[in-house]
């Protein structure tokens, strides 16, 4: 019995209705360590070169990591790829949850589905063993009726479902794929690729127990968790307050983007921030009791950062079942749209989790069409008589529901995301754009956080704030002993200049581009490992890695998978076509911000930006255009991938 992962993986055949069991070798698991750089491995294996994302070609892959189960705080994440119907690039998403550590107790660490079912299928494990089974019944519900259904229907409340929802049903590009109703793989479109598979739902029900090599190094490890979160004020403050902590702090900082991006500080922060949260909307708040009730987690995690929120005064009805509002979906509800009713963004949180759509391209996707109203590039009549003005959130819920729905030609349209309505739009629409690959840009500014910007040009799938560290984890004035203390084991030793991106900063992208990468191989949250301002720093990432599976695992071995995964996309996206041109910025991240707050008339250059690129390019071992070498990949142990080149 291998230590930490079960060593099994379900190949699914949806087209042939067969399912197999594939054992790999434990150096298989050293090389790959699951999530994402797995699940790109079987892409790259299995599905041919050109297929269409929504064909039975299309592969999706969902995996888990190394760790995932382990009784340790962030380690219960879950990872889905397949090609993406947004890009035509490689697909990728993260989740959290119960779902992934619960997959793994079911007996497997990985998901390799294939075809198309005939009809709409659910996929049920439990205990290692495999069935699909008919989901004709569940077409059109919204994501918490599923999970009730299938609940009653298996006779139990302990089952984990992931399932896309009725949005995908319903062609919206940016569908996502939800578990708990509230816990998304949200971007890049998996949801849709899932749906085009008329594969509904995967079901899972564990009761194996997960193999640890040296528990008593675990234990020591998850009892310094609780103890730090006093010591350590961004943790605490995400603890206390959720993802919504950095609200006002990205305002003060003039990187909260405001009317779809074109300002980075919004006047009514403060009516959206997660003290306002906490204070006013999370269960049991006008009980006092927000700690007990307002605050959920994921499967062992003490972090406890995800918020819980029921409203019923007024015009907007939240439900709890479906959580509260993550920062990114206050950020594109909210200042990207104008919108400082946290009871409306609430509302817009459910909608989104209710029919399973990606909060950030959907909200983002609204304040384009927003802008380009107020612009007179689209008319009134264009908007099916909606005044589609920054602030209204009547106005942001009328058309967040035609685009779940796709009950109106403004809904279906904006359901195929941003940068498909500019194309349609035409007459200067592409100025409003704030999309990278075809994803709108999540709510952390590029034009201040530098090398962010490069990240967001180079990542495989597009702009994501989840892929590298931000500068501010190394910049003068605002890095802290206890990150460079941590940055000190990737190669860094001094602080950098606010706003910079040179050689140094480029190599801090580079690095923690890689350092992330790993995390969303081993399966690991973001917010409990990582290389700056988290629970435990990249020692202790390692040192976790080895108590669970055995593995004599060293910070720079963590490093290299990082880097393997990285070249695997560029290697799926070279042989589907892409190249430096896709690595490109949007042309408003190149005009100076409007409005007021310290980042007022700042922009990118475009020097800047290409001389970044090249720099990136020579750290990763790739041509100057973009991609792998096969000395690079020979190196990495991937020649096999050389060839696909």
């Amino acid at each position: 019995m291998p230590h930490g992962y079960t060593g099994k993986i379900l190949h699914v055949d949806l087209t042939k209705e067969t399912l197999t069991v594939e054992t790999p070798p434990e150096q298989f698991y050293r090389t790959y360590m699951g999530g994402s750089a797995m699940g790109v491995y079987y892409l790259l294996k299995e599905m041919p070169k050109g297929a269409d994302p929504l064909s039975p070609e299309n592969v999706l892959t969902i995996f888990t990591g190394v760790t995932t189960g382990a009784p340790i705080s962030g380690q219960s994440r879950v990872n889905i790829n397949a090609k993406s119907p947004i890009s035509g690039a490689i697909g990728d998403s993260q989740g959290g949850g119960y779902f992934p550590a619960e997959m793994k107790f079911a007996g497997f660490d990985g998901i390799v589905v294939k075809g198309k079912a005939a009809k709409p299928v659910y996929l049920w494990i439990k205990d290692g063993e495999a069935a699909l089974k008919d989901a004709s019944g569940l077409a059109g519900k919204v994501t918490g009726e599923v999970d009730s259904a299938l609940k009653a229907e298996l006779g139990d409340d302990k089952i984990e479902i992931l399932q896309h929802g009725p949005a995908a049903e319903n062609g919206v590009l940016f569908s996502s794929v939800v578990s708990m109703s509230n816990r998304n793989n949200g971007r890049t479109g998996m949801g849709l690729v899932m749906a085009s598979k008329n594969l509904k739902a995967v079901v899972v029900r564990g009761t194996g127990k997960l193999e640890i090599a040296d528990k008593k190094a675990l234990t020591d490890l998850n009892r310094i968790g609780p103890k730090e979160i006093p010591n350590n004020p961004d943790m605490e403050g995400l603890a206390k307050y959720g993802t919504a902590s950095v609200v006002n702090p990205q305002h003060s900082m003039g990187t909260l983007p405001t009317r779809n991006y074109n300002e980075g500080a919004f006047e009514f922060a403060d009516d959206i921030s997660g003290e306002k949260l906490y204070d006013e909307y999370l269960r049991g708040a006008a009980e006092g009791k927000q700690d007990k009730l307002g605050r959920e987690t994921c499967y062992a995690c003490v972090v406890r950062c995800k918020r819980v929120v029921e409203w019923n005064d007024g015009k907007y009805q939240v439900d709890p079942y479906y959580g509260g509002p993550e920062y990114e979906t206050i950020g594109t509800f909210g200042s990207y749209c104008g919108v400082k009713d946290l009871a409306a963004i609430s509302r817009a949180n459910q909608i989104t989790n209710m029919y399973a759509v990606d909060s950030i391209a959907c909200g983002a996707t609204i304040s384009f069409a927003m802008e380009c109203y107020e612009k007179g590039i689209i008319t009134k009549e264009q908007t099916g008589g909606i005044e589609l003005k920054f602030g209204d959130a009547d106005a942001m819920l009328q058309v967040l529901d035609e685009i779940v729905t796709a009950s109106t030609p403004l809904g279906k349209l904006l359901g195929q995301g941003s940068e498909r309505a500019a194309a349609v739009w035409g007459n200067g629409a592409d100025e409003c754009l704030i999309t990278v690959k075809g994803a709108e840009a999540p709510a952390h500014m590029p034009q201040a956080k530098r090398s962010l910007g490069l990240i967001y040009a180079v990542n495989a799938f597009g702009a994501d704030h989840q892929s590298s560290e931000h500068d501010w984890m190394i910049e003068e004035g605002i890095a802290s002993d206890l990150y460079m203390s941590r940055l000190a084991l990737l190669g860094f030793d001094k602080t950098l200049e606010p706003m910079s991106l040179g050689a140094d900063k480029v190599r801090f992208a580079y690095k923690t581009h890689a350092f992330y990468s790993m995390l969303d191989t081993v399966e690991l949250c973001q917010f409990v490992w990582g290389p700056g301002w988290t629970l435990y720093g990249p020692q202790e990432t390692a040192d976790m890695v080895k108590a669970v599976t055995g593995w004599d695992i060293t910070v720079g071995e963590l490093v290299t998978v990082g880097e393997r995964r990285l070249n695997l996309m560029r290697v799926f996206n070279a042989r589907e076509g892409f190249d430096r041109t896709q690595d490109k910025l949007p042309k408003k991240f190149f005009k100076a911000l409007q409005g007021e707050g310290p980042t007022a008339g700042i922009a990118l250059t475009h020097e800047e930006v290409e001389s970044a690129l090249d720099e990136y390019y020579k750290l990763a071992g790739w041509t100057n255009d973009g991609k792998p070498t096969k000395a690079q990949l020979e190196k990495l142990d991937l020649a096999w991938a050389g060839e696909l080149l």
